[in-house]
């Protein structure tokens, strides 16, 4: 089957996040109990700048989502990055750098029966061909050896270490925060 990478507008975001959030839960392995809370909080995503959604459509079904938008000081997720890094080095000349023109990608996620069709590859590539900023960062839960096709989608894209172990205030496990410069190399 054809799976159709597209953009989403931000309405379309929004009428779509149940099923959305849906696939997030599985991938991340939350409690369905935080679906709505979820939900709304996906919905109120659209706006910060540079907001970019990106939907893996087969058939009628949505089977991948990615989106994200600039980083500002705003944002929890910032202040957490800016304490990470201050955790693991301190903030370095490039590390300054980064956090000065970010695109934060905030979830990328393939329903677990379409993982390993290259969905994840595809959404990454067009949630990031147009991105406006210097640096791509993101976040994934660390696991033993990197050996998941979480990491090695973002190793394979060229992200590096910013951070490792970090733990995000209200969830148990470890995350590392991975970073790569902009924008992606043309394919050859």
């Amino acid at each position: 089957m054809t799976v159709e990478i597209r953009r989403l507008s931000p309405a379309e975001f929004t009428m779509l996040a149940p099923d959305l959030v849906d696939i997030y839960l599985e991938a991340m392995g939350y409690d369905p109990s935080i679906r709505q809370q979820r939900i709304n909080v996906w919905r109120r995503e659209i706006m910060w700048e540079g907001f970019t959604a990106i939907a893996a459509v087969e058939q009628e079904d949505v089977v991948g989502v990615a989106y994200g938008f600039l980083g500002t000081r705003e944002r929890w997720w910032d202040r957490q990055l800016l304490r990470s890094m201050r955790q693991s080095g301190g903030i370095t000349e490039q590390r300054q750098q980064i956090l000065n023109s970010y695109f934060e990608i905030a979830e990328i996620h393939v329903s677990s029966s379409r993982q390993g069709h290259g969905i994840g590859a595809a959404l990454l590539t067009e949630l990031l061909r147009l991105a406006p900023a210097e640096w791509a960062l993101l976040s994934t839960p660390e696991v033993d050896g990197e050996a998941n096709s979480a990491f090695g989608l973002y190793r394979k894209f060229g992200f590096t270490d910013i951070a490792r172990d970090y733990l995000y205030p209200g969830d148990h496990r470890p995350f590392a925060i991975l970073g790569r410069p902009l924008p992606l190399s043309p394919k050859k």
